[in-house]
């Protein structure tokens, strides 16, 4: 009795979700599941970066000990997938309003083939980041463990890709690889922003990088740091404005810098300190740190402070690895 009441619930449940379906809703469409799929764009960013690592993510799937076979069987593999999803995904795009599949398709051919010839630009970029992370943490004991094991590396490589993609006008699909990134690593690059060479993330969680931002050559940032927008209350009418920061080429960030605004420009060899708030442009050569909090210590019920007074601690850079592991 109880199973035949069981059954009956669900059938009301079933149409009672159905009825709500049927309101027009944004999220009430139902397209026979033809938009980008989450999950197939994730094992494609996988297999990319089995191409990007050779030697580092093996394949389970293709048991073909030639690399080039190998490398041939996973191209093909990546390349028929991808078409397939920013065929999809190019129905986003008003640019491509009222086009036929036939043409969709076309398109999506030609963006796939243009987006593979990429990867050994990727991959050279990579070789930079990989060298900045080795030279810059005194913790890696081979470039090897870095990509293994550093989470910096892998959202960069992520992001390099989807970087790529974004550049080709591909709707959605570049958000969902960096956002798979983001999920696994807490680094959030969104892919229009703009990284030059030797880019290095430390330790990476938190980190939050805009859509607009620019950022040159040999760059590094700690965790927490985040390089964002002043205010976003203007919403769909800020897109595509300037609403980042330029960091320029031998910075240092460290953990918790706030860094906002699509005016505001970090000068070259600047180095910015941890937990600064930060909505105006830095010269050139700037050393910028918060002024050293009071911290009141309590020994038996009695409070005493202890308030940093040496003017020149700033001049020491590593005054503040103390925010650092």
């Amino acid at each position: 009795m109880e199973n035949s009441k069981i059954q009956q619930e669900i059938g009301n449940i079933v149409d009672e979700i159905l009825d709500d379906y049927k309101q027009g809703r944004d999220v009430d469409r139902v397209t026979d599941f033809n938009q980008p799929d989450q999950e197939v764009i994730v094992e494609i960013t996988k297999k990319l970066q089995r191409i990007l690592f050779p030697g580092f993510f093996r394949e389970k799937v293709y048991k073909i000990y030639n690399i080039g076979n190998s490398l041939a069987a996973l191209t093909e593999d990546v390349v028929y997938n991808l078409h397939k999803q920013i065929t999809r995904a190019l129905k986003y795009d008003e640019a491509y309003a009222g086009h036929s599949f036939e043409e969709l398709n076309d398109h999506a051919e030609e963006i796939t083939l243009s987006f593979l010839k990429t990867i050994p630009k990727i991959r050279a970029l990579l070789d930079t980041d990989l060298s900045a992370g080795f030279d810059g943490d005194p913790a890696a004991t081979c470039k090897d463990e870095i990509i293994y094991a550093y989470p910096g590396i892998r959202a960069i490589s992520i992001y390099r890709m989807a970087h790529e993609l974004y550049l080709l006008k591909v709707p959605i699909i570049p958000r969902i690889m960096t956002e798979y990134a983001h999920s696994t690593t807490g680094i959030d690059i969104h892919p229009g922003a703009t990284i030059g060479r030797y880019f290095f993330i430390d330790h990476g969680t938190g980190i939050v990088v805009g859509e607009t931002c620019l950022i040159g050559d040999n760059v590094k940032l700690y965790q927490g740091v985040t390089l964002g927008a002043l205010s976003t209350r203007g919403g769909q009418s800020l897109r595509n404005k300037r609403r980042h920061p330029t960091i320029e080429d031998n910075v240092t960030i460290y953990s918790g810098a706030s860094i906002l605004g699509g005016d505001t420009v970090v000068g070259h060899d600047s180095v910015i300190g941890g937990n600064t708030f930060i909505t105006e442009s830095v010269k050139p050569g700037s050393r910028v740190a918060a002024k050293a909090q009071e911290l009141v210590y309590s020994s038996s019920g009695v409070a005493e402070t202890n308030e940093r007074v040496d003017s020149n601690w700033m001049e020491d850079e590593s005054a503040w690895w103390g925010a650092n592991i």
